[in-house]
């Protein structure tokens, strides 16, 4: 059951982990130094947006694929 939603899920998954991922090194080497952005000043603030973006993303990517196999059908 667990290996089914794995790969049911797997695409989310991976693009959820490699956004915040993303999200933290963004905060870290670009970030900002003066702590007046909301966003971009605080790390898990920056990590979960990407995580968001990343989830989003794969989202995007997943319907694509699946029109594409559709209209090859």
């Amino acid at each position: 059951m667990i290996k089914q939603l794995l790969n049911k899920y797997l695409l989310e998954i991976v693009f959820t982990i490699v956004g915040g991922v993303s999200g933290f090194l963004y905060w870290k080497y670009v970030g900002c130094s003066t702590g007046t952005c909301p966003i971009t000043s605080i790390w898990y603030m920056n990590t979960i947006y990407g995580m968001l973006f990343g989830y989003l993303l794969s989202g995007v990517i997943k319907d694509y694929v699946k029109s594409k196999k559709e209209s090859k059908i």
